[in-house]
């Protein structure tokens, strides 16, 4: 848990959001290595303080599982994210948009689907979302843009829902709330629950708003949840994926795929996660609104930090909240540095250790856990990546330029070397000795 006075700080935040933004109810927590470390309220729900338990509608939030699912599927050998919707879900105006470009909101599909305002309205199963769909809901040349598109999650859950051959949400159920320890998230409003509300806006008074099954729709945007399970969403999305998903799938799903808001690159989209750049911070989550609602859930892996709000209004809660809680938190409790602690190194390696040149550039490289390396530019001039080791005796590039590509140790009759996709890194500035593509000047340095 936070400090007392850390604790009195976030409150305080919190219940000025509530007071200045005239928000029936609000509730707020923050988890750090996995486990909720404060948790907030203020504000009423049917005359009480509303609870850990107490259930909002998630909104958008539910995109997330929705999209979880579909990598699981991935995972698994059931897809492609290359592969075309027509593939999986036939009949469609769009079967040709790949599976990747409807996680990321990259293929150009309206934001609402035809008819009556879908979050104020009973919703037609998925049979009728499909077959009142046509040619005009393609508003962009796929690829071209980021469109933020409920219609892509209306079909996404179809898809899931197909290939388990189940309802979406029972496969959001039993593949991801279940293990997660997330047993009390619902599809509908069901006890303890906050009434969904409209704030005046010049008068102190409030109308209720309407709650209902969206159907076909319902993945991008149907689920309840208290503060106590979406804290356990946020650890999962700050890197505790345990047994539901992939390290290495749940970094991908943050990895931007496309850029929201232009040149300033403050807000961006993954794979069914929003991104967010914040004070040197790069954050991962979403944001969630339906008519009553609004929740939010932000979290920083490389802090193994949280953080969550939801309220029962349609509008008015500010986006900063969230930041200046994790801003006061790194202010008043900021995380210690993991203790540094000696390893062992093999020989081989250990041998490895130290400058490189490619051609008179000076590089360092340095040994990673797992016999990993990191290769880095000893000036302001140069390309750093990590590497993996590969069963093969080669390294896998994990990150910057090389990402995705092959270092080999390889020995010549001078001494060793390093090969990186065609380039040739030398113990000494373009050594003689190394094979440099183009050849060495025999005359040398002068």
């Amino acid at each position: 848990m936070v400090l007392e006075s850390t604790g009195r700080a976030l409150l305080h935040r919190l219940a000025a959001e509530q007071a200045e933004c005239r928000v029936p109810s609000l509730v707020a927590a923050l988890v750090r290595g996995g486990e909720t470390v404060w948790f907030g309220a203020r504000g009423r729900v049917s005359g009480a303080p509303p609870t850990p338990e107490t259930r909002y509608r998630l909104g958008s939030i539910t995109k997330g599982m929705v999209a979880v699912l579909v990598l699981r599927l991935r995972d698994e050998g059931e897809l492609d994210l290359l592969d075309p919707l027509d593939k999986h879900l036939p009949g469609t105006p769009v079967g040709d948009l790949t599976l990747a470009q409807l996680l990321s909101h990259t293929g150009g599909l309206t934001a609402e689907p035809p008819g009556e305002w879908w979050e104020r309205t009973p919703g037609a199963p998925a049979a009728g979302l499909l077959g009142d769909l046509g040619p005009e809901i393609a508003r962009h040349r796929p690829g071209r843009r980021f469109h933020y598109s409920n219609v892509g999650y209306g079909l996404l859950g179809e898809l899931v829902a197909r290939k388990r051959g189940m309802g979406w949400a029972q496969a959001v159920r039993e593949e991801i709330l279940e293990p997660l320890g997330m047993g009390a998230v619902t599809e509908r409003a069901e006890p303890p629950h906050a009434q969904g509300f409209a704030v005046h806006p010049w008068a102190d008074v409030l109308l209720p708003e309407p709650e209902h099954d969206a159907g076909g729709m319902a993945p991008a945007g149907q689920l309840w949840s208290g503060a106590a399970d979406l804290a356990r969403w946020a650890a999962f999305l700050a890197g505790d994926g345990g047994s539901v998903l992939r390290a290495s799938t749940l970094v991908e799903m943050r990895e931007p795929a496309a850029v929201e808001d232009g040149p300033s690159w403050e807000r961006g989209y993954g794979l069914g996660l929003q991104l967010a750049r914040h004070g040197g911070r790069m954050l991962a989550g979403h944001t969630g609104s339906m008519p009553g609602f609004l929740a939010t859930v932000w979290t920083d892996p490389a802090d193994g930090v949280g953080v969550l709000f939801m309220a029962n209004t349609t509008s008015g809660v500010r986006g900063r909240l969230l930041f200046d809680l994790l801003d006061i938190l790194a202010e008043h409790e900021p995380p210690l540095p993991a203790e540094w602690q000696p390893a062992a190194a093999d020989a081989d390696l250990l041998a490895l250790t130290g400058p490189w040149y490619w051609g008179p550039t000076a590089y360092a490289l340095r040994l990673l856990p797992r016999r990993g390396l990191s290769l880095t530019p000893l000036g302001a001039v140069g390309r750093a990546s990590r590497f993996a080791a590969q069963a093969d005796g080669t390294w896998l590039g994990l990150d910057g330029y090389y990402a995705g590509e092959t270092l080999r140790v390889e020995h010549h009759p001078g001494g060793v070397h390093i090969s990186l996709n065609t380039f040739i890194f030398s113990r000494e500035p373009y050594d003689q000795s190394a094979p440099i593509p183009g050849g060495v000047d025999p005359e040398g340095w002068r």
